[in-house]
């Protein structure tokens, strides 16, 4: 009989859980710098209309087209009845929006962590009024940022020559030029995991512009995607008609595929086929 033992049988360790995305959209905002031209007074600019649709929806058909997302919520305002009359499967509203960007987005990750979200699901922070952001370029920060320790965002290399200004007698003046060659234009969405940027806005909200500033202030680098020029966020009146322009140009098919129904009942524009 030999006295060998059986070999041990080899444990195969459990997979790993996958990643797990979630959208957060703070929409909590009045936009006062960016009045529609013949608007409604008072209306926030995310529910302006843009291309026979409310901006916000655009922004939100980008969104909807990105397969891996756990869900999207669009964190308004208390007593913001707006998506009453454009309720839909492929996002929710929470009435979590504060006085402040970071006091919305803090809120809109709680009510993540009551659907179930946890610190380790990676959460994407996208401005409302970004309405040209496509899908495309949401998989793609997705894509790169998925395995990087930090996250990161979407961004946009500076083209223009950068001047900094003084202000006198003689009016505003050149003080001098900037190095651009490693100047960016922050993006959204910016993407990280929920743990991580809770922490940093609780603790650096009130300073940050934005989220990846706050994660900044951790300590943390972001990763910088390459977003393009047209990801925007329509601030100024302008605005409106460039964004309304690209999305011409784009014949209009997420909005009105994503969002059926009595909003498809547009006119479309001239010249314009809707497919």
């Amino acid at each position: 009989m030999s006295d060998l033992l059986p070999p041990r049988p080899t444990l195969t360790p459990p997979p790993a859980a996958p990643d797990r995305f979630w959208a957060l959209l703070p929409c909590a905002g009045t936009g006062a710098r960016a009045v529609a031209p013949g608007a409604a007074a008072g209306v926030p600019k995310q529910y302006q209309p843009v291309a026979g649709q409310p901006l916000v929806l655009h922004t939100l058909a980008a969104f909807a087209g990105v397969r891996r997302l756990q869900s999207t919520l669009v964190a308004v305002a208390p007593g913001d009845a707006f998506f009453d009359a454009h309720a839909s499967e492929l996002y929710f509203t929470a009435a979590c929006g504060g006085p402040t960007r970071a006091d919305t987005v803090l809120g809109g990750l709680r009510v993540l962590r009551e659907r179930g979200a946890q610190d380790g699901d990676w959460v994407l922070v996208h401005d409302a009024a970004r309405c040209l952001v496509t899908t495309a370029q949401i998989d793609a920060l997705i894509d790169v940022c998925e395995h990087d320790s930090v996250g990161g965002l979407l961004a946009h290399k500076l083209a223009d020559t950068l001047k900094t200004a003084s202000d006198g007698p003689g009016g505003v003046r050149v003080a001098s030029t900037v190095d651009r060659s490693d100047k960016w234009l922050a993006q959204t969405p910016q993407m990280f995991r929920l743990g991580a940027l809770e922490s940093a806005l609780e603790r650096y909200g009130a300073q940050a512009t934005d989220e990846a500033s706050a994660m900044e202030a951790m300590g943390l680098h972001p990763r910088l995607v390459p977003g393009g020029a047209q990801n925007f966020k329509v601030t100024y009146p302008e605005d409106f008609a460039l964004a309304e322009a690209v999305l011409a140009q784009r014949h209009l098919p997420a909005t009105l595929e994503r969002f059926g129904g009595p909003l498809a009942q547009a006119a479309p524009l001239p010249g314009k086929t809707f497919f």
